[in-house]
């Protein structure tokens, strides 16, 4: 009797697909694996999701699966149920789902079973000699260091960011040479633990935090409110060391993958454990290795970025999300879930807890932890001898400017570099200014193919559309004008680099931002220079704000906020609040006492006051009960439905005609179709549509039934659009 196979396929059609299961093939599919089947005129690789002995389609529409991949299912139990789950909930396909939580290798046909290990070791005389000998070679040093007593493999190497260089002068002194082991899965931790360095001594509110954790069973979700420096970090390295213990791994997520050498270093330091590594800056094989060594149990502790969220443990231990209102760990291309989210429903499957961690908590979780959901620990004092930095607010209406920088701020920027230490500016916009301006016509140069204006990048010798990627060579002349009289609008990060060079030529002066820490490691050999005090004044946009411990800034000061107090997204309040803290986080963070000053336009707005006077704990708390009175989210549940076509007729009227579809129920808000923040992009006008509702069973419902409606519309095709459930952005 044929047998057949249900096979979610990645494609966005949300369906699975039927083909026959020939009595050639071996071995017999089961549920989780993959097989390769032909999909129109191409060969696809899907997984199995069901097999029955019968199928509605007609004998001659039946095709045959070409080949099966898999002697077991790639995904346990628990993680398979979340991959279905989350399809459901971010109203996808099965198959879009489980792309996600494959590895790119084994989506194209990989091997799931390990292959060879390479790995960086000492030699025979790498051991007999003394790392001091290498003299000014710091770089050289820290793989020395890092080496003794270990080994680290190829990919933990890049991960590591360690410097390509020093690891070919260390081949070429025989101090190191790399070593290729068959893959046996080395599973000794589990019997003993080996500890590195001891841990710090917990003050008494780490050691309650620690103890509340360890002291819970089985599933639950613990919101962890740190203010920043206050060594959140040693909790989940005490937790996670009763996990290993216990026998089980630890997943940890954080949000940027310039933070991953930071947080690798220091779980490396504390474990002598195998520690897998996933973050979208591995190549195809590097993440299949460490997702295998994750799936064995060789991995101890696995460390990664927002999509590690489905990286299958052998024993399931933890769970922890630092940084956890970070909008990284929400994805905004092709499915939009929230890792966030997932976690939570992942440890709920898994049975295991969960920690969020974060000294900003987003609203979504307070609100939980408020109403009993979430197990709530605070941490309210700087960890160590760190005292809270001292705030202020430098006005600078009517006061003249140089490059952003008022007067008063160079003033004291010069007091704390005279002291030997170091100072951060904080500027959110990179580039050399937001806008390239005709001083004789007023022409302000807008991308040709979106409602926004070219920013100016001066080194590169370019003008470049930040929403679309536009970019053209900076113009000679003005095109409205022909006037050659073209300057630069605004302040940048590029700029602001230029004029403090020339303020403080005796203090060397280094700019984070995306264009700077584009080449493959140069994030990290900027954040070694540092730590190193090889740079004295330090220029950034949030890449530079989150997590980085600077033991020697002293002053901190954010330049151009106003902005933010402005915004139409009614999340901009909560954004301002978590940026503010988290960048003034940065002062003060040692021995050394911090100050943090903000210039603004504003300094009586209520927000900015709130914010100053009350901390960001009880600035959240008022602004959650805005929300509750507005029937915003978290209070209310909120859908997000984006569409974008040639003629903004035609995404309107789509919108329209689902809205129609989703109908008229008075527990239910439907907002639009109206113009998005930024109306075109690329070429494409773009149109939104909320949709709100108390009863998040109720959306659920009603765009299950709408959906297959909707998608059969003509109207359908002629526009792009798509659905954004607990949208975090609205642009």
């Amino acid at each position: 009797m044929p047998q057949f196979a249900e096979i979610a396929l990645p494609v966005p059609l949300r369906q699975n697909f039927s083909y026959r299961i020939p009595d050639t093939i071996a071995p017999m599919p089961t549920q989780g694996v993959r097989v390769e089947v032909p999909f129109g005129q191409q060969k696809m690789i899907g997984l199995v999701t069901n097999i029955s002995d019968t199928c509605d389609l007609p004998p001659q529409k039946i095709r045959n699966i070409t080949r099966v991949l898999d002697d077991e299912s790639l995904l346990s139990e628990p993680l398979y149920k979340l991959t279905e789950w989350a399809a459901r909930y971010y109203f996808c396909s099965h198959g879009m789902m489980l792309s996600q939580a494959i590895p790119v290798a084994l989506r194209k046909g990989a091997s799931a079973q390990p292959e060879t290990i390479r790995y960086y070791a000492l030699t025979e005389k790498g051991e007999q000699s003394d790392s001091n000998s290498l003299g000014r070679a710091h770089a050289q040093k820290k793989i020395v260091e890092l080496l003794k007593g270990s080994e680290v493999t190829v990919e933990e190497a890049q991960a590591l960011e360690l410097s390509v260089s020093a690891l070919k002068a260390l081949r070429e002194r025989d101090w190191i040479d790399i070593y290729e082991r068959p893959v046996t899965t080395d599973i000794s931790w589990r019997d003993a633990l080996k500890m590195g360095e001891a841990p710090h001594k917990l003050n008494k509110q780490q050691a309650v935090a620690v103890a509340a954790l360890n002291h819970q069973q089985g599933f639950h979700c613990s919101l962890l409110e740190g203010v920043t420096g206050s060594g959140k970090t040693e909790v989940y390295l005490s937790l996670i060391e009763t996990v290993l213990k216990a026998g089980k791994q630890a997943l940890v997520l954080v949000p940027e993958i310039g933070l991953t050498p930071q947080t690798i270093n220091r779980f490396k330091h504390r474990f002598q454990v195998t520690i897998a590594v996933l973050h979208s800056g591995l190549t195809d094989k590097q993440r299949l290795d460490a997702w295998r060594q994750a799936r064995s149990g060789e991995a101890a502790i696995i460390i990664g970025t927002r999509s590690a969220l489905f990286t299958p443990m052998a024993w399931p231990g933890v769970i922890i999300l630092d940084e956890e209102h970070d909008s990284s760990f929400k994805q905004q291309e092709g499915v939009g879930y929230h890792a966030r989210d997932l976690a939570v429903m992942r440890g709920h499957l898994e049975d295991i807890p969960v920690v969020l961690g974060s000294a900003t908590p987003s609203l979504e979780s307070l609100h939980n932890a408020i109403a009993g959901r979430y197990h709530h620990l605070q941490l309210s004092e700087r960890a160590g001898s760190a005292v809270k930095a001292r705030q202020g607010v430098i006005d600078i209406r009517n006061q003249p400017l140089r490059g952003g920088v008022s007067q008063a701020l160079f003033n004291e920027m010069r007091i704390h570099l005279q002291a030997g230490n170091q100072v951060l500016l904080f500027l959110n916009r990179r580039g050399f200014a937001p806008a390239l301006l005709c001083h004789e016509c007023g022409y302000l140069h807008e991308c040709d193919r979106c409602d926004a204006f070219f920013t100016l990048h001066q080194s590169l010798g370019e003008i470049r559309c930040h929403h679309c990627g536009n970019q053209y060579a900076i113009p000679r002349q003005c095109h409205n004008c022909g006037s050659t009289m073209l300057q630069g609008q605004g302040i940048g990060t590029e700029q602001l680099e230029g004029i403090l060079s020339k303020e403080f030529p005796e203090y060397p002066v280094v700019r984070i931002d995306r264009d700077t820490t584009s080449r493959k490691g140069s994030l990290e050999q900027q954040l070694n220079a540092i730590h190193r005090g090889s740079f004295r004044i330090l220029v950034g946009t949030q890449m530079l704000a989150k997590g980085h411990h600077f033991p020697d800034v002293t002053l901190v000061a954010l330049l151009d906020v106003d902005g933010a107090l402005f915004s139409a997204d009614f999340r901009a309040p909560e954004r301002f609040g978590q940026l503010y803290t988290q960048v003034a986080g940065r002062a003060g963070r040692a021995s050394k006492p911090g100050t943090v000053l903000l210039q603004t336009h504003q300094s009586d707005n209520p927000l900015l006051q709130d914010l100053l006077q009350r901390g960001y704990g009880e600035f959240a708390r008022s602004q959650l009960e805005e929300r509750r009175m507005a029937l915003l989210p978290p209070v209310w549940h909120m859908v997000l439905i984006r569409a974008e076509a040639h003629q903004a007729e035609d995404a309107e009227n789509f919108l329209r005609a689902f809205a129609e579809q989703l109908g008229q129920h008075k527990e239910l808000e439907l907002i639009g179709p109206m113009p998005a923040p930024l109306d075109r992009k690329a070429g494409f006008h773009r149109r939104h549509l909320l949709v709100q509702a108390a009863d998040r069973r109720l959306i659920q419902q009603l765009f299950e039934h709408a959906l297959p409606i909707v998608e059969q519309l003509p109207l359908a095709r002629r526009c792009r659009w798509s659905i954004d459930r607990d949208p975090q952005d609205l642009l």
